[in-house]
């Protein structure tokens, strides 16, 4: 039942189902904006919770989905993928792009698809964990299901 999730949730509750993804979203009782507090707040290890990050990218949003256990080094990124610059989304452009704030931002609910960077670190975790649109709400996933859900990019971020 989903009555009980903040409307952010819910979207992305309904786009989990519609991809075939059974993991519930988990709502925490305090703040988990940081992946060492999600991490902490699951009792998990920090990497296995799927940061995501959005960033500006040749006149367009790029959703970088890393390991919390990594830093995304945007000048070797932006090498990798033949691009001439990523740098961070403002909070308006993460809003915009998303429909979500900066700490709760979920791989899928947004308003459009994104293009999507996975960081291949999180394939070395048999379980991750992801923002579910807000601050307070988390959810599990396989990394197979996290390619899957946003037809991402699998490569090295850090």
């Amino acid at each position: 039942m989903t009555a009980h999730l903040p409307i952010r949730s819910r979207l992305v509750h309904d786009a989990l189902r519609a991809a075939g993804i059974p993991g519930e979203i988990v709502v925490l009782p305090d703040a988990a904006s940081t992946a060492p507090l999600a991490a902490a707040a699951l009792g998990v290890e920090v990497g296995a919770i799927a940061n995501s990050l959005v960033f500006w990218s040749d006149g367009a949003p790029l959703l970088v989905m890393t390991s919390g256990a990594h830093r995304v080094d945007t000048a070797a990124l932006a090498a990798r993928l033949g691009r001439e610059r990523i740098q961070r989304a403002t909070a308006e452009q993460v809003r915009e792009a998303t429909g979500q704030a900066i700490g709760g931002v979920a791989p899928t609910g947004h308003p459009a698809p994104l293009l999507t960077i996975v960081d291949e670190a999180l394939a070395d975790h048999p379980e991750i964990w992801a923002a579910g649109g807000t601050a307070h709400t988390v959810f599990p996933m396989t990394f197979d299901e996290l390619v899957a859900l946003t037809g991402g990019v699998v490569t090295k971020v850090d």
